[in-house]
């Protein structure tokens, strides 16, 4: 028998409980794990770094989760570039990054936007601190060479000292995708690639990517809204299906998820709450990529490599 609501009940005042409560489990599922959020330069140059972003933050360290925010800022670069009548070069949608090109880089990443996403989360009751990938020695980079794009860093270390320190602490690390060599000579490194090695270092629940696209589009232009590894791995062998910045998002999820990091979601930071809507709602609103299932049989062998 259904039970009646008193009139002086609205039935939107029970939803909002019946929402909360749906989350719960969310909520219980991630508690006291950290979850890496890489929010991309492109998000940012279309919309602002929105104070909703700010609000999702804020609601999952109040949940007792420990956020950590990578950031790009790639066409902010290109802009600032462009304003200073540097060309910008390119080579498979790769930067080219020279030594005027470094220069500016470090100035929009390490400053110009770090200091501005600090700013709106602390605006948002989020006690957050801005680094780089040189501070702390967390990230140590050689030169890339293939292909050689000048000062741009491969990963070849990492030590999240520095930023359990700080999430111990209780406040969110905000860092810049620029390292140093062992010299300390800086480079510019791919925040997706930063973003998912910090997610392996920290053993991290989930990596999140949050761009200016809903999510992994199919060849035929549909939302993948799940996939596995070797979905992934087909869809970069396709010759059509992913390009651009999509490539190293799916790169860095195999990786990250082939070194135990849970879940791999990719998020349209163009939605407002997206990040909430994704973690703490059955359907979701993005891409979910998630770790093979093992053979029956085979889960002794879980912990290795999986095979391409």
């Amino acid at each position: 028998m259904k039970t009646e609501i008193p009139p002086q009940v609205r039935e939107r005042t029970i939803a909002k409980a019946r929402t909360l409560v749906e989350a719960l489990p969310f909520m219980r599922e991630h508690w006291g794990r950290v979850v890496v959020v890489k929010y991309g330069g492109a998000a940012m140059d279309r919309t602002g770094l929105s104070r909703s972003f700010a609000e999702d933050v804020a609601l999952l360290q109040h949940a007792g989760i420990h956020p950590v925010v990578v950031h790009g800022g790639g066409p902010q670069v290109t802009e600032l570039a462009g304003r200073l009548g540097i060309e910008t070069a390119f080579v498979d949608g790769h930067r080219v990054t020279d030594e005027a090109t470094l220069e500016i880089a470090t100035m929009v990443l390490a400053g110009k936007l770090n200091t501005e996403i600090v700013g709106t989360l602390v605006a948002g009751d989020v006690p957050a601190v801005g680094l780089s990938g040189v501070d702390g020695g967390m990230i140590e980079v050689s030169r890339q060479t293939e292909p050689d794009l000048g000062f741009v860093g491969r990963v070849e270390r990492v030590n999240v000292e520095v930023l359990q320190t700080l999430i111990e602490a209780g406040f969110v690390p905000v860092v810049a995708s620029i390292a140093a060599d062992p010299s300390g000579h800086p480079y510019n490194v791919n925040a997706d690639v930063v973003a998912a090695e910090l997610a392996i270092a920290l053993e991290a629940e989930k990596l999140v990517y949050m761009n200016d696209v809903p999510g992994v589009m199919g060849p035929g232009g549909d939302l993948l809204s799940e996939l596995g590894v070797r979905d992934v791995l087909d869809l970069l062998a396709h010759p059509t299906a992913v390009g651009g910045g999509m490539v190293p998002k799916l790169e860095s999820a195999v990786r990250a998820l082939r070194a135990g990091v849970g879940r791999v979601h990719l998020l349209d930071a163009r939605v407002e709450h997206s990040l909430v809507l994704e973690l703490f709602t059955p359907e979701g609103i993005g891409t979910m990529i998630t770790p093979d299932v093992p053979p029956q049989g085979a889960a002794g062998e879980a912990s290795g490599e999986a095979e391409p």
